[in-house]
């Protein structure tokens, strides 16, 4: 019997990712294999059925992440953090670019190098977990460069409609409520968080008190990081109706807080990967990078969460308002036919 992870392969293969025109290249393709890292985990009653793989230039023929007992951290894979140049480029996915000679620096894990794309605006789910953990009250006024909001609607622009505005108002905010604020030689009060429940690729680094969180902040590229196997991770503890998490102890969020969180991913109005009416997600998507993670019920109620990091940003999507190339829609499509939706 074929396996999971040999259909899904066959299905990332079958996009034909390799021939995609790159805008950066005039409309010629690709001069390496682009990187994916996808996750799923779909949960029949308690019985979760995971599958992390990756592909890059370095592994075209893609890698299976093994995941440890309990769905913990992938045993096998040493991901290593995206970068940018002396002038903000994202110099790892430049056309000519020679990984062999780009100083790509640890980010979590050891075995196979696998170079983990920016997760683009997906790494708004970090900062909307901060808000949700430490802000008392979802509807306290917050103000930013002169406008005044509730910190649920801040938060649900940042979320449903990716507002940058929006998330400069909230990284802000965390500065000021002090789970952003790295104490001398401390990791801040967020990444602590992680720690805790063994999500060692999310980094939400060298933000600013001022809300920035850009490359030109100092941040951006190489700072931020979301890896999909995490991704996934955190949304499956964000999820009061996924069952419990067996590979940490840390109490799940509760209150008005996370309520608001699910809402606004419930209402996305920019869509990637699913192009489903009930995926609660949040999708990225720059020039470089495209990225979504959510959870969706599937009509049999079971609940199928999937996470994608990716090196397939706008370039190569030829003018697609979404930003998301078509063959990556494409394969959403696949996936959710591997799930019989």
């Amino acid at each position: 019997m074929t396996t999971l992870a040999e259909r899904l392969r066959d299905a990332v293969q079958a996009q034909r990712f390799e021939t995609l025109p790159d805008a950066l290249r005039g409309g010629a393709p690709l001069d390496a294999y682009p990187s994916l890292d996808l996750a799923l985990c779909c949960f029949d009653g308690d019985r979760p059925q995971a599958l992390n793989l990756l592909f890059s230039r370095e592994h075209p023929q893609g890698l299976v992440g093994a995941i440890a007992p309990g769905h913990g951290a992938l045993g096998n894979i040493g991901f290593v953090a995206d970068l940018q140049d002396a002038s903000g480029a994202s110099a790892a996915w430049l056309p000519g670019a020679d990984w062999q000679t780009l100083r790509f620096a640890p980010l979590a894990g050891c075995g196979t190098r696998f170079v983990a794309p920016y997760p683009a605006s997906l790494l708004k789910l970090m900062i909307a977990t901060g808000v949700a953990a430490w802000a008392p009250d979802i509807d306290a006024a917050w103000t930013h460069e002169g406008e005044s909001r509730r910190l649920r609607e801040w938060q649900h622009a940042m979320l449903s409609l990716s507002c940058n505005r929006s998330t400069d108002a909230l990284v802000a905010f965390g500065h000021a409520a002090g789970w952003l604020a790295a104490e001398a030689h401390q990791p801040h009060a967020l990444h602590r968080l992680f720690e805790r429940l063994g999500l060692r690729t999310l980094r939400l680094a060298d933000t600013t008190p001022r809300g920035g969180w850009r490359n030109a902040d100092g941040a951006g590229v190489g700072h931020l990081q979301m890896t999909a196997w995490d991704s996934l991770r955190l949304l499956w503890w964000l999820d009061p109706e996924a069952p419990p998490c067996p590979w940490s102890a840390e109490p799940r969020l509760q209150g008005p807080g996370l309520k608001a969180l699910w809402a606004a991913l419930q209402d996305q109005r920019l869509h990637g990967l699913l192009r489903h009416p009930g995926f609660a997600h949040k999708t990225g998507n720059t020039e470089n990078y495209a990225s979504d993670a959510g959870r969706l019920r599937l009509g049999d109620g079971r609940l199928l969460f999937v996470a994608l990091t990716s090196s397939l940003g706008a370039r190569y999507a030829q003018g697609d308002p979404s930003g998301f190339p078509l063959p990556l829609q494409q394969l959403g499509e696949a996936l959710l036919r591997l799930f019989d939706v």
